[in-house]
Order: structure tokens, then C-alpha cells, then sequence
């Protein structure tokens, strides 16, 4: 019943649209930003659930291949319903937001844009064989949705912080979907879907990814005067383990390694500048 219920939570994507709130709370409480940020939460939860159900129902798959792609192929209903909950959620939750239309809309098309090349239609198949990009895109959107749309919309965006924030979430982003995309290259040869990932010898690879982790950690020493010491140690924890654990994620599959670990990567500051602030802490 327990592994049930976690499986739900993780599978259901419930577990990474958490994620998406956690870290935007930080950007809010790290640059001080003044908006209707409870509803906006509430939009970046649903089309969360919106956007992984529906990358995930479009995304093919033996039932042996993984955990996680034998529990979606035998709840494909459950998945449209959560792609349907997401989308009418993030939909009416996206109405107070309507005088922001085009940084919101933007932030729509980009997730769209992501999984477009899984639909089966030549209007979106050729996207594949143009993605060469496709690592740096996912890492941009979800900078996008959870550091730069807040700002956006809160009409703060004249301080280096947003963009010292936003380059350390970037990269520390990017470095693990690049752990995500080499555990993936394979079939994505097999499948005709093209980036840097697939296209780049394991050396250049290494570089590529531990310059990403260097480049998290300076952006986030750069916060140093703006944030208080535990921020700024909460920044620099995912940094570490994140250049740590590169050959044991390539030398192991488990879908709960890099569903509920790596994934929690992204959002394991925030979780810690959470429970300070929860505690007492500024």
C-alpha cells in the first residue's frame, strides 16, 4: 500500500509539480517579491500536472522498459484525467493572471513546445530531427516558469540577483537534465531526436557538465551579499551532491533514482530554505 502510494505521487507527476511550487516560493522569498503569488502557485501546480501527464501519455514504451513506463501504460486513463484536471485547473487559475498574457503565454508555448515532437503528427514529428538544443530548452522553461515569470509579473526585474538566481537555476538545471538525456541517448538515436547529448563524446560530455556545476555554484556565491549564510549554503547543497553523484546515476537505471532523486535535486534548496524560514530563520 505504502510503495502504492508513492508510486501515485511520483508517477502521477503530483511529486514534480511540488517541486515547481517549492522552487518558486524560493525565487518569491529570496528576491522579495510583492504579487498574487498564492495563485499563482496554484497555476504553476496544475499546468504541471497538465504538461507531464501529457508528455508522458504521448511517450511510447515497452511495459518492461521501466517502473515508471509500466505504471503509466497500465493508467492511461488515469493520465488523460490528470491532463484534463491540470488543464482546467491551470485554466482558471490562469484568468488573475490574464494582464500578464504574454510572459504567461510565452511560458504555455514553451511547454508545448517540449513535447510537441511526441505527437503523432508530421505538423510536430520534424521537430525531432531539429532539436539539437533539446537539454537546454527543458532546463530554460522550467527557469522560466519558476524564476523569471514571477518577476515578470511582479514587475521586479531591474536587479542583479534575478539574474544571478536565474543563471544558478539554469545550470544546476541543466546539469541534471544532461544525467536525465545520457541515460536516454540511446533511444533517442534509435528514435531520430537529435541534441548535444546524443550528438557529443562522453570527454566533451564531461566537460559540458561539470562546467554547468561550476557555473551553479559561482551564480550562487555571486547571492552571497544579497542572502542570508543558510541561503546560501541551501544553494550550494544540490550544487555538491549534484557534482558528486554523475558516474552512479550513469551506472544505475532505477527510475526512483532519477524520478524522485534528481528531480528532488531541483527543488532540495527551496525545500531547505523551507524548513529555516519554518523554523524561525529570515
Amino acid at each position: 500500500m505504502i510503495r502504492g502510494l508513492f508510486n501515485f505521487i511520483l508517477f502521477s507527476s503530483l511529486y514534480i509539480a511540488i517541486c515547481a511550487v517549492i522552487m518558486t516560493w524560493q525565487t518569491d522569498h529570496i528576491l522579495q517579491l510583492r504579487y498574487d503569488s498564492l495563485n499563482y502557485y496554484c497555476f504553476v501546480f496544475f499546468a504541471t500536472i497538465c504538461s507531464y501527464n501529457f508528455h508522458w501519455y504521448l511517450t511510447p514504451g515497452s511495459i518492461n522498459n521501466s517502473e515508471r513506463l509500466s505504471w503509466n501504460l497500465r493508467r492511461r486513463k488515469l493520465q488523460l484525467l490528470g491532463c484534463a484536471i491540470g488543464l482546467i485547473g491551470a485554466g482558471w487559475f490562469a484568468l488573475p493572471l490574464l494582464k500578464h498574457w504574454l510572459p504567461v503565454s510565452g511560458a504555455v508555448l514553451l511547454t508545448f513546445l517540449y513535447s510537441a515532437p511526441k505527437v503523432p503528427h508530421k505538423m510536430f514529428s520534424w521537430l525531432s530531427r531539429i532539436a539539437i538544443g533539446k537539454t537546454i530548452f527543458l532546463a530554460f522553461v522550467w527557469t522560466y516558469v519558476t524564476t523569471v515569470l514571477p518577476a515578470l509579473i511582479a514587475g521586479d526585474t531591474d536587479t542583479l540577483e534575478i539574474l544571478y538566481l536565474t543563471c544558478h537555476r539554469f545550470f544546476l538545471i541543466y546539469a541534471i537534465c544532461i544525467l536525465f538525456d545520457y541515460r536516454d541517448r540511446e533511444q533517442d538515436r534509435e528514435q531520430g531526436i537529435r541534441s548535444l547529448i546524443t550528438l557529443l563524446p562522453d570527454p566533451q560530455l564531461d566537460k559540458l557538465y561539470y562546467g554547468s556545476v561550476f557555473l551553479a555554484a559561482i551564480f550562487a556565491l555571486l547571492l552571497a551579499p544579497a542572502v542570508p549564510i543558510f541561503v546560501l549554503f541551501s544553494l550550494l547543497v544540490p550544487v555538491t551532491i549534484t557534482a558528486m553523484i554523475k558516474r552512479y546515476a550513469q551506472e544505475h537505471n532505477s527510475d526512483y533514482l532519477y524520478y524522485f532523486f534528481l528531480d528532488g535535486l531541483m527543488m532540495l534548496s527551496a525545500l531547505l530554505h523551507l524548513l529555516w524560514v519554518s523554523a524561525g530563520g529570515i
